[in-house]
């Protein structure tokens, strides 16, 4: 009885844990991470094999950095150049937590 006391106490704190984590991601850094990152890398180095056979530019190059957060934004809702648009797919929220998140990456 005492160890199955102990094993649902060491699961409530695991399950604990992996939800305090869950939660320490940002909303732009989620998005992110599961509509941008196969593009623009894991850190925005554009380091992927898409990034490199589309040429696209990492956030540390300095046309990127010449661009303002409006102008990311609505590159991100309309598209340009190979990018697809997000229009429809991310909400006004969602696409501007996203483009803060990506403007954070060195």
């Amino acid at each position: 009885m005492t160890k199955m006391i102990r094993s649902q106490a060491v699961l409530a704190v695991v399950v604990s844990l992996a939800g305090a984590v869950g939660f320490a991601q940002s909303s732009g850094e989620a998005t992110y991470k599961a509509k941008c990152q196969m593009c623009h890398g894991v850190a925005g180095a554009a380091d992927t094999p898409t990034a490199k056979m589309m040429k696209v530019k990492p956030v540390s190059d300095p046309d990127m950095k010449k661009l303002t957060a409006a102008d990311m934004i609505k590159a991100t809702t309309d598209g340009k150049g190979k990018m697809p648009s997000f229009k429809g797919k991310l909400t006004d929220a969602q696409i501007k937590d996203t483009v803060t998140y990506f403007r954070s990456l060195k």
